[in-house]
């Protein structure tokens, strides 16, 4: 497990740290920047768990066919899931280029804020045809358990994505200067390269090679499989980061100050949660390949484990978060408003961020044994039926502000977080399986 989720650990910071670094940087400019790319990143995190459809449904059928022992259909699914997400990813371009005025308007954006939006959104929606390569890429040489090779990859992303950021945000080493416009073409550049990379890696780690025609069989089968697991998974993550746009929706009613300091203190919590995701992916990849092997009861107490470190890695992230928010805060803004605000928010970390890690746990196990649809249905009830307007009850009723949002969500978060505990504890995923282990002679078919 350690050797897993250590390297995918270092990988998901290295993403994060893109974004933030983003944030960084253009808070030297001016906080309506960073407003406009938050404001963006709202769909681009949107279009980008679309994307995880494909992905992620393809890592679990792969992990699942691993554990079988059936290594060309593993290859054959994995070269599928790069054709269909490169089709998707293609569709989702040209929209973010032909729709990003009306898309960002809606969020009631105006101004120096609504042009910065634009300007980004425009490029990196543009590009994000890239993303989606990377995410069926990655996917697929984790689960085969390459964590430390995928790690790396993102390790050359950053730098190139830092370099980059630097001389176009502010027109060193010889670029011009263009600010925000800089920053999203850095970081569709350090996608182009990350994608070269994993593509080479790609054909050094497959137990069997996947042949350039396999791209162009698109199998009834496998793609059946995929989005049994994909679609509800997605639509999960894309309610969620729904309900989120409407929480920013929210928070431009209070004003620019509590959205800048919405996006500050969004960033510092990503830090908090990053352990949970990192075991949540690791343990991902265990309970496909036993459940796969058809070992459900070693893939039912490696999930109570996970749940427990990622609970104490949490709790100590907490801890660190509210002894440190405002010099964490102060990192990004001098304003004291937005820093009274942000960490004002960041103390409530420790009712958010617990009821989330057990989520990530549990969600991901489910997805992994094949039961996906489970949490979405769940889901509709307590984000969209609940969260929502228990979020506009206390940010406008109750004049609570940003700590209403982080409260809406903590609720949600932690009664999601019970039920997927007695959903795993009851054993229901186990008929879920997607592939039946195979006679040693089936498994090279």
């Amino acid at each position: 497990m350690f050797y897993l989720t250590w390297p995918i650990f270092i990988e998901l910071f290295l993403f994060m740290l893109m974004g933030v670094t983003d944030t960084f940087m253009l808070s030297a400019i001016s906080d309506n920047a960073v407003s406009g790319v938050g404001a963006s990143n709202q769909y681009l995190h949107i279009a980008i768990l679309i994307l995880e459809v494909i992905g992620n449904g393809a890592a679990i059928v792969v992990a699942q066919y691993l554990g079988s022992r059936q290594f060309v259909k593993a290859a054959r699914i994995s070269a599928l899931a790069v054709t269909l997400n490169l089709g998707v990813g293609l569709l989702i371009s040209i929209g973010f280029v032909l729709l990003s005025g009306q898309l960002l308007s809606g969020l009631n954006l105006q101004g120096e804020v609504l042009e910065h939006a634009k300007s980004y959104l425009v490029i990196v929606g543009g590009g994000i045809f890239l993303q989606a390569i990377i995410n069926s890429l990655s996917a697929i040489i984790r689960v085969h358990g390459f964590t430390k090779e995928a790690m790396l990859v993102a390790l050359g992303m950053n730098i190139v994505h830092l370099v980059a950021n630097y001389a176009l945000i502010f027109g060193k080493l010889g670029m011009p200067q263009l600010g925000v416009q800089g920053a999203a073409i850095s970081s569709v550049f350090s996608r182009l390269i990350a994608i070269i990379v994993f593509f080479w890696l790609l054909y050094r780690i497959l137990e069997v090679r996947i042949e350039f025609k396999h791209y162009f069989q698109l199998s009834k089968e496998y793609i059946s499989k995929i989005l049994k697991i994909g679609i509800p998974s997605a639509l999960e993550q894309v309610m969620y980061h729904s309900c989120q746009l409407v929480f920013l929706y929210y928070a431009t009613h209070l004003g620019e100050g509590s959205l800048a300091a919405r996006q500050y203190a969004s960033n510092i919590s990503m830090f908090i949660y990053l352990s949970a995701f990192a075991i949540g992916m690791g343990t991902s990849i265990i309970v496909g390949r036993m459940v796969g092997a058809g070992k459900p009861e070693e893939a039912f107490t490696r999930v109570y484990k996970s749940a427990r470190s990622a609970s104490i890695a949490t709790l100590i992230m907490v801890a660190l978060v509210t002894l440190f928010r405002e010099p964490l805060m102060s990192v990004f803004t001098n304003d004291p408003e937005i820093i009274r605000l942000g960490a004002q928010v960041l103390l409530f970390s420790i009712v958010l961020e617990t009821g989330r890690t057990l989520n990530i746990i549990f969600i991901n196990s489910l997805r992994a044994s094949g039961d996906a649809k489970f949490p979405l249905i769940i889901g509709v009830f307590t984000m969209v039926g609940m969260s929502l307007p228990l979020g506009y009850l206390l940010v406008f009723e109750l004049k609570m502000g940003l700590v209403g949002i982080w409260l809406a969500i903590a609720t949600d978060e932690w009664i999601r977080a019970l039920i997927m505990f007695l959903r795993w504890r009851s054993k229901a995923w186990v008929k879920h399986s997607l592939v039946k282990p195979q006679l040693e002679s089936e498994k090279a078919v």
